[in-house]
């Protein structure tokens, strides 16, 4: 069985060019909160530690980065994560990857929601809504369309 972590970056402020867009402070709080929530868990075993990918955009970079700093792992970017970037192309190189370890994708809305509802459901109409630096924990034996099935979904004002 394999893991993905699907999270949308922190609150971001509005800007132009859509890319260069940076976390507000709240978005920088939301995004550490949720790295020392994912660094308990895997202090305590009940997650294994993820490989960490990001979009490109300024926001997404800065989220994944504080995740990467909680957990001492590299970050890797993935140009076809951005925000209309295409869910069924996500899913085709989530089945090319090792199931060894859980996967992080940190992205944003659309593509997060499009992507849950893809793998779960089976069609990105059936997304879900991410609030900001929200984690969705998918589990598949593969990820094709429909297969992939919602573990747990995080977000950032459930937690203490």
């Amino acid at each position: 069985m394999a893991s993905v972590l699907v999270m949308r970056h922190g609150e971001a402020a509005p800007g132009f060019p859509d890319q260069a867009r940076r976390l507000t402070h709240r978005g920088e709080l939301e995004a550490e909160k949720m790295a020392r929530w994912l660094a308990v868990r895997i202090e305590q075993g009940e997650l294994s530690c993820p490989r960490i990918y990001a979009s490109p955009f300024v926001r997404a970079q800065q989220t994944a980065q504080r995740i990467c700093d909680a957990l001492g792992v590299p970050l890797t970017t993935l140009a076809f994560i951005t925000p209309e970037d295409s869910p069924s192309d996500v899913s085709e190189w989530l089945l090319n990857q090792a199931a060894d370890a859980p996967i992080m994708l940190v992205s944003h809305m659309p593509l997060v929601g499009e992507l849950a509802g893809l793998l779960v459901e089976g069609v990105p109409s059936q997304g879900i809504g991410f609030p900001t630096a929200a984690i969705a924990e998918l589990e598949a034996d593969v990820w094709a369309a429909g297969c992939g099935q919602l573990k747990r979904f995080t977000q950032p004002s459930q937690l203490l």
